[in-house]
C-alpha cells in the first residue's frame, strides 16, 4: 500500500474517456487511490471524468475526499479542483 496517492492532472490534450482509461489502469496496477486534479477551465472535466468512471465502476470506487483552492503558477492564481477516488474492492 502506497502512502501518497498516484496524481492525474487533467489535461485539455486528453478526453475524458483517455483519463478514466488511464485512471482504472492506475488502480488496478500502481495505487489503491488516486489524486485527480483540474486547473481553471479543466475543473468541468475532472467532474466528468469522475462521473464517467462512477457510471463504469459503479460501486467499485468510492470519493474519499474533495478539495477545492487555487495555487499560483507564472504568477497568477489558478483555481484547482481535487478528487481524491479511492478503490472500494
Amino acid at each position: 500500500m502506497m502512502n501518497k496517492p498516484f496524481e492525474v492532472v487533467v489535461s485539455r490534450s486528453k478526453s475524458v474517456e483517455d483519463h478514466v482509461l488511464e485512471i482504472i489502469e492506475i488502480l488496478n496496477h500502481n495505487s489503491n487511490e488516486v489524486d485527480l486534479k483540474g486547473y481553471g477551465f479543466e475543473i468541468n472535466k475532472t467532474v466528468d471524468i469522475y462521473n464517467a468512471l462512477k457510471d463504469r465502476l459503479k460501486e467499485g470506487i468510492t470519493l474519499e475526499e474533495v478539495s477545492i483552492g487555487s495555487e499560483t503558477k507564472d504568477r497568477k492564481r489558478i483555481s484547482y479542483l481535487l478528487l481524491r477516488i479511492k478503490r472500494s474492492y
